[in-house]
């Protein structure tokens, strides 16, 4: 019913989190270098509003994903009060505790894999840098 609602709240805060993290990275000068860079003098860190912004499309990908889902099931109308749960107090209930269980079941496990993806992408991020730092050394 509206356990869409959770991802997509959390989906909200990230993104207004990300795009206020890449200003402030941008300001420090911190988005000079992209990852994967061939010169050795470059770094091969991924900016964390990036890694952000991951996170933030999976959350988005998955609201929509479910609002579709919704929408097909009858859920979701496209009149007032949009979903069919809030339109009878005893639903209002079931709907709530829906989204307290399965919502946020959801965006938990939507945020742990985003975090293995963080743990992956800084093992790479380490291996790349300690390549670049041998190789500058055996030209040097």
């Amino acid at each position: 019913m509206a356990c869409v609602l959770v991802p997509a709240a959390e989906a909200l805060v990230t993104t207004i989190a990300a795009k206020v993290i890449e200003k402030k990275e941008k300001d420090h000068g911190e988005v000079k270098s992209t990852a994967g860079s061939s010169d050795a003098g470059h770094s091969v860190k991924i900016p964390f509003s990036k890694k952000l912004k991951w996170l933030t499309n999976m959350l988005w990908g998955g609201a929509v994903l479910l609002i579709y889902e919704h929408v097909w099931h009858g859920e979701i109308v496209p009149w007032f009060p949009f979903l069919t749960a809030a339109s009878d107090p005893a639903d209002t209930a079931e709907m709530l505790h829906e989204m307290s269980t399965v919502g946020v079941t959801m965006a938990l496990l939507i945020t742990a894999v985003w975090v293995g993806m963080l743990a992956v992408c800084s093992a790479m991020e380490k291996r790349a840098e300690s390549e670049a730092s041998a190789d500058k050394e055996e030209t040097a």
